[in-house]
């Protein structure tokens, strides 16, 4: 193929959005006679969509020298503009704010106003948003929509708009920044962006979303997200943060199988070099290895997580408070809350709660449900009334007002019910139950704490399933186990194996492993060493 063939297939390739055949033609092309400044910068976009980054950076490079080299500044600006945007996504920020500086050179040199000038302002509000001034980052984020509106640069105007909605939620004004958001995937959805805009768009909408605890919105635009990845399915950049994101709303909705799987794929596809899909998806493989028991495994991911550049909480946090460190688990969490953003704080703020009950520290877990109200006050969405009516329930109880707990548990319960989190929800019953025990309704405590236990049975949540077996009262002194469960927890014990078992009791090894697996479930457990040793220590043992 000649260079003018290869040029031209590339060319059709990436109009047509197949970003693979647009990459592998272009760099032939390149290869064969070299590219132009434009072509250079298409190369690079195909290069970057496809997974190539750091290829991609490199002829971003190439195609602002070339820019410089016939004289056109606004070019070049904005491929100073986009490496900035990239390289602050990598997390480098040193090389990011040396670009723009150039890039920011270079459109003061223009002759006239040129949309590359509002294009070049985002990077640097974001820079200010992330450096604790979203004030300044709105001013400069405003200035910036009125030259794209100035010069019809849809891609400008977009940018310009999401951040916007960034920095509202850091002032506190959520219901401004969903409504901002709404604006933006209109014209994502609408397919008037270009690719990289798009997908910017996508990831950051859903993941302010997620911070929100606006779990509506980030379930609509996740699903679109998937959509639009399975479309165009030689895209690498951007598919890692939609499994990463698809691995949060697995989880929350009680799939965590699915979530685990996610989670996978995130950290597959970021392989490419995508900091926040790797992060997303060992911080949410931790989430779900801590629920599930598995506590050094989440550990492990946790620290994969931590090792990239973010802070894994608060689920770091409450692993440390699952194994029992309640001083250490408050000294995290209470470090980790004081330096976050607004935003980020709110997101912690349920684990303040419960981690300050745990020590006991009451006026420190009021504090916390009280800023969780107030925020609800201002953003009554149905997962924030959620997060926040379970927090002062929580609360209410420790301060011995058991008929306020009941009415803000019942609520939270009804909306994670809707919302279908069902481990918030159960968790919502156990809460119940100690009120109506507290209340001295014995009956009603039983029939919540059982709901509860059957419901952390179904998740394979197992620590919690542990802890509510040990509060559901008993007319005997039968344990959490059937008959059954015990006479193979004896066996367990005894040092046989599932096969040797089955043949003794006359089951399947299907059946021996379910009631193995039932066993460990309803006891906290994650080994035959600890079901021996359980055995022992409660004269199960034969």
């Amino acid at each position: 193929m000649s260079a003018g063939a290869g040029l031209d297939q590339g060319r059709a390739a990436f109009q047509e959005h197949r970003w693979g055949e647009a990459f592998q033609s272009l760099r032939e092309a390149d290869r064969l006679g070299g590219l132009p400044a434009a072509d250079l910068e298409r190369l690079a976009t195909a290069e970057i969509l496809t997974g190539s980054a750091a290829a991609g950076l490199a002829s971003l490079t190439r195609a602002h020298e070339e820019y410089l080299v016939v004289g056109d500044l606004a070019g070049a600006a904005r491929c100073a503009g986009w490496l900035a945007i990239h390289l602050m996504h990598f997390g480098d920020g040193e090389r990011a704010h040396g670009w723009l500086a150039r890039g920011q050179r270079l459109a003061g040199e223009l002759p006239g106003p040129d949309a590359v000038e509002g294009f070049l302002l985002v990077p640097a509000a974001l820079a200010r948003l992330h450096g604790g001034d979203p004030e300044g980052a709105l001013e400069l984020l405003t200035r910036a929509a009125d030259l794209g509106q100035a010069f019809q640069d849809r891609d400008v105007s977009a940018l310009a708009m999401l951040g916007s909605g960034q920095a509202s939620l850091a002032l506190g004004k959520v219901e401004e920044g969903l409504r901002l958001f709404d604006e933006v995937m209109v014209a994502v959805t609408a397919g008037e962006l270009s690719a990289v805009p798009s997908g910017i768009a996508y990831c950051a909408v859903i993941a302010n979303c997620q911070l929100a605890f606006d779990l509506g919105r980030a379930l609509e635009w996740t699903a679109a997200l998937d959509r639009w990845c399975r479309d165009r399915p030689d895209m690498a950049a951007f598919s890692g943060e939609c499994q990463a994101h698809r691995a949060e709303l697995f989880r929350w909705h009680g799939a965590w199988e699915e979530a685990l799987a996610a989670a996978g794929a995130a950290q597959a596809r970021a392989a490419g070099g995508d900091p926040q899909a790797l992060f997303g998806g060992y911080y949410q493989q931790g989430e779900v290895q801590r629920l599930t028991g598995r506590f050094d495994a989440a550990e492990e991911s946790f620290r994969a997580a931590a090792a990239i550049g973010f802070e894994p909480q608060p689920g770091m946090a409450l692993l440390v408070l699952e194994r029992g460190d309640t001083a250490t688990a408050r000294t995290v969490i209470r470090r980790a809350a004081a330096v976050a953003d607004p935003v980020a704080r709110r997101h912690l703020l349920p684990a303040v709660v419960e981690i300050e009950l745990a020590v006991p520290d009451v006026a420190a877990a009021r504090a916390a449900a009280d800023e969780l109200l107030l925020f609800a006050g201002d953003c009554p969405t149905p997962m924030v009334r959620a997060v926040a009516d379970q927090a002062d329930g929580a609360v209410r109880l420790d301060e011995g007002d058991a008929v306020g707990a009941c009415r803000a548990l019942r609520r939270a319960w009804r909306l994670w019910f809707d919302l279908g989190v069902p481990y918030e929800a159960a968790r919502c019953r156990v809460l119940t139950g100690r009120a109506c025990l507290a209340l001295g309704d014995d009956a009603s405590a039983r029939m919540e704490f059982e709901a509860a236990h059957l419901a952390f049975l179904d998740l394979g949540a197992a620590p919690a399933a542990a802890r509510a077996a040990t509060l559901i009262p008993r007319d005997t002194g039968a344990g959490p186990l059937t008959a059954r469960e015990e006479e193979v927890l004896r066996l367990v014990a005894s040092g046989r194996g599932n096969r040797a078992i089955a043949l003794e009791l006359f089951l399947s090894e299907k059946t021996v492993a379910r009631h193995i697996s039932n066993v460990f479930l309803k006891l906290g457990l994650s080994s035959r060493a600890a079901a021996t040793r359980y055995a022992f220590e409660h004269g199960l043992a034969g």
